[in-house]
């Protein structure tokens, strides 16, 4: 999987299940600190250790569970920050997709083109296919997925603190 947006072959006629496969590397993406968009290897796992951690802290509740990187215990603040920018990442995709969607075309179309732009991943599905390009989509839509596309570049947090108007007042 590579974020070049090169396309060897049509992903419409592979399996359903090979299309699936495709859209969960398209969420999960790069390395840490690659350029590559996606939610990123490390939230991920980060993610499914904080989900075994509270499932064994339900289940025996005076047991010690702590979230490890690297045999390394993870800071409270940190595994937070991971759910606070997949908190943010999912209300940002399906916002866009409620907005891509006013286009009309067909589901696979518009969930392909905001996942391939948030997580800068190249090709979609059915009309942005390797073969096709983004240009039946209205005005409204290109700013949205070229919005989408520098979030998923530059991440979500920079971004918002950006256009946030508490920096701009902040003196240092």
């Amino acid at each position: 999987m590579t974020s070049t947006g090169y396309g060897t072959a049509d992903f419409t006629k592979w399996s359903a299940f090979a299309q699936t496969l495709l859209f969960i590397l398209m969420f999960i993406g790069a390395c840490g600190g690659s350029t590559g968009g996606g939610l990123k290897v490390q939230r991920i796992v980060i993610m499914f250790k904080s989900a075994r951690k509270s499932i064994k802290q339900t289940l025996s509740p005076k047991s010690v569970n702590v979230v490890k990187s690297e045999d390394k215990a993870m800071d409270i603040k940190t595994v937070h920050g991971v759910h606070t920018y997949l908190i943010i990442y999912i209300l940002l995709f399906f916002a866009s997709l409620l907005i891509i969607s006013l286009n009309n075309t067909d589901f696979a179309t518009s969930f392909s083109s905001v996942t391939t732009c948030i997580n800068n991943i190249g090709p979609g599905l059915n009309r942005v296919g390797p073969s096709e390009n983004f240009s039946f989509y209205s005005d409204l839509s290109k700013i949205i997925l070229s919005i989408d596309m520098l979030l998923g570049r530059l991440e979500c947090f920079p971004i918002i603190i950006l256009f946030s108007p508490a920096i701009w007042r902040k003196k240092f």
